[in-house]
């Protein structure tokens, strides 16, 4: 049996539309046999997520996703973690602080819609369904279920876009603060979708203390995956692939399905080596 692994994926614990349950299920429905939930500043999901994958014979891998800058530019970072030491109260703590913002940011970005662009929105609404942490899907979302004639797209380039008047910067970490916060708690990390960077050059990254990159992606076409697992040769790092699914809307803002792509083979056996699993 070839086993096959997807590495990157969100749950409603940060901006996905599933419970950590119900992507488990999902993952099982797909015939995968290691998953990692990368939720965006949150280790919230995973316990769920784990406890229910041994259920199931899915290897679930603790991971998340940081939100960082470097160069004016959202770098995110992948962190996988070896053990529970993303248990650790001072990582949950900073953690905290970065959720708690981001629902201030939700609620100013909402007053700033019907300020600039006379959309309306139910603030409450929004952080009831999206269960305590709003990200700008939630909010994208809400503005499509209120009638309002925009498509998905729209709305994230033009609306609550970066440069919409209605946009609210996140809190970020720098690039170093971020790779050094997730190795101070063991975890293995690696560079996200290197293809969505536009102002930053990969190669420089790679002067940064990153394990990995994410050279198999769900938007990357076949030469670019090859071009991205070039660049790991290069630098020594290992590989990974991620569909980079949230399951919000069918043009959920670029985001891939369940098991689009795929990390097997030697590639995955490296991975696994890396984080010290062992598969029974």
């Amino acid at each position: 049996m070839t086993l096959k692994a997807d590495l990157h994926m969100h749950t409603h614990a940060s901006d996905g539309k599933l419970t950590s349950i119900e992507l488990v299920n999902k993952c099982n429905d797909k015939e995968l046999n290691i998953i990692s939930i990368t939720d965006h500043d949150t280790t919230a999901g995973l316990e769920d997520a784990i406890n229910h994958g041994l259920k199931l014979g899915i290897t679930v891998v603790p991971g998340i996703e940081l939100s960082t800058i470097y160069n004016g530019e959202s770098i995110h970072v992948l962190g996988y973690f070896r053990d529970d030491s993303y248990k650790n109260s001072a990582f949950s703590n900073i953690l905290k602080e970065m959720t708690d913002f981001r629902v201030t940011r939700g609620k100013k970005i909402v007053e700033n819609l019907n300020k600039h662009f006379n959309i309306e929105l139910d603030y409450d609404d929004i952080l009831s369904k999206a269960k305590g942490v709003i990200a700008r899907p939630h909010i994208a979302k809400a503005i499509v279920e209120k009638g309002y004639d925009y498509s998905w797209e729209y709305i994230f380039k033009n609306i609550i876009g970066e440069n919409s008047p209605a946009y609210v910067p996140k809190k970020n970490l720098s690039l170093e603060e971020g790779i050094n916060l997730l190795k101070s708690v063991n975890a293995l990390v690696v560079l996200a979708h290197p293809i969505l960077y536009k102002k930053t050059n990969i190669e420089e990254l790679m002067n940064y203390d990153f394990d990995g990159i994410e050279a198999i992606y769900h938007m990357n076409t076949p030469e670019q995956n090859e071009y991205y697992k070039s660049i790991a040769r290069r630098y020594n790092k290992i590989i990974t692939a991620g569909s980079d699914f949230h399951g919000i809307e069918k043009k959920d803002n670029g985001h891939g399905d369940i098991g689009c792509v795929s990390l097997t083979g030697e590639h995955l056996s490296i991975f696994l080596e890396s984080i010290n699993l062992k598969l029974k």
